[in-house]
């Protein structure tokens, strides 16, 4: 037995990353459980907090809420805690496992590295293939850079207010059979699910092609939607929210646009100011026009 927890062959996961904000804030979202609630676990999980202590032998409790209802309670004691360097925790409620996370600052970016060991190689494949923890890694890790984003971009924003209700208003955003009368025409499919990818190409009236690519990444029916945006062949990474709010009979729309300023700047078509005028067209003219006459 002591062999098996010296050798960690088999029961580890491991996952790095170059997260764009320097190391001061990636510390305070990742130590601030009124930060961490909002990025932590896969693809559509919440989270609600009753405790996290950080210091040596603190509790961390918390309560994972998945997309289809099931919560999931988890308590974690804080090992080491370094301020802006280091956190190591271990998980006590299953699946056992012990977790290192390190922050190196890189000037105004911050590399982060996240080590995961298991119990026993039993509880790693068991996990990994109950929880599919490997993939959950990856969507923890790209949620966190998502917040951070929101925490460091000048994101495009809307407001608008529309003569509908609620309802309709989902229906116009998630509805591919609306979508395409206001939106973009050529969307192939669309469903308002966690983890749902649709693709499709915009050809420009100057010859240009630009193949869009878009991942669900959060849904709270009637109330919010977000997805990533990005181009195929092109660098950057961007991230979409629709939040509707009841006003009476009507709605208030909260659009957002984060991350658009990650695309190539020497490229006019992705310049803010384009970007700013596409979505006042789509929001305030195509799809107020829509929805209200």
């Amino acid at each position: 037995m002591q062999n098996e927890k010296n050798d960690t062959a088999g029961r580890e996961l491991r996952i790095s990353r170059l997260l764009d904000a320097p190391v001061e804030l990636v510390w305070e979202v990742w130590t601030d459980p009124g930060h961490i609630k909002n990025w932590w676990g896969p693809d559509g999980f919440t989270n609600t907090i009753t405790k996290m202590e950080l210091q040596p032998e603190g509790e961390w409790d918390l309560i994972m809420h998945g997309p289809d209802g099931t919560d999931y309670k988890n308590k974690s004691v804080f090992k080491e805690v370094v301020k802006h360097k280091k956190l190591v925790y271990e998980h006590i409620s299953g699946p056992r496992f012990l977790a290192t996370i390190t922050f190196e600052s890189r000037g105004n970016k911050t590399f982060i590295e996240w080590h995961m060991l298991f119990e026993t190689k039993e509880v790693f494949i068991q996990t990994v293939k109950t929880f599919k923890a490997d993939e959950g890694l990856k969507q923890n890790v790209e949620r966190l850079n998502r917040y951070l984003q929101q925490k460091t971009d000048d994101p495009i924003s809307i407001t608008q207010e529309l003569n509908a209700p609620v309802n309709k208003v989902w229906s116009a955003i998630t509805s591919r059979a609306e979508m395409i009368q206001w939106y973009f025409e050529m969307i192939p499919a669309f469903e308002p699910i966690v983890g749902f990818e649709t693709s499709f190409n915009v050809h420009t009236p100057d010859n240009k092609d630009y193949l869009h690519l878009w991942k669900v990444t959060e849904v709270i029916p009637q109330r919010r939607i977000v997805y990533n945006w990005k181009y195929k062949g092109s660098p950057g990474s961007s991230f979409v929210v629709w939040e509707l709010t009841a006003s009476d009979n009507k709605t208030i729309l909260e659009f957002s646009h984060h991350g658009q300023s990650s695309f190539p700047k020497d490229n006019p078509d992705f310049a803010r100011e384009s970007c700013v005028k596409g979505w006042e067209y789509f929001i305030s003219q195509r799809l107020k026009k829509f929805l209200e006459n």
